[in-house]
């Protein structure tokens, strides 16, 4: 059985393939389930051990964050841990 990136089954035949079904999954796919041609769960694969996020590199939020002013006025709260 081969599974696209957004596919649907009928409960009756999730229930039959169950095995083949998660087998054939990938990260970024899902099947919805449906009963009498309503979605009724989607079956989402869970990452599989071994896979991680991207290492997150130091400076590559540079240039993103926008301050549109200078404001000191916040950390009157926290002056009582302040050094």
């Amino acid at each position: 059985m081969s599974l696209s990136v957004m596919s649907s089954l009928t409960v009756q035949q999730a229930q039959a393939d169950l095995p083949v079904v998660i087998a054939g999954l990938r990260a970024g796919e899902s099947v919805i389930i449906t009963d009498g041609g309503k979605p009724i769960a989607r079956l989402t694969p869970e990452p599989r051990l071994g896979q991680t996020r991207k290492r997150r590199q130091p400076g590559s939020a540079v240039g993103r964050l926008t301050i549109l002013s200078e404001d000191d006025e916040h950390l009157k709260d926290f002056t009582d841990y302040m050094p």
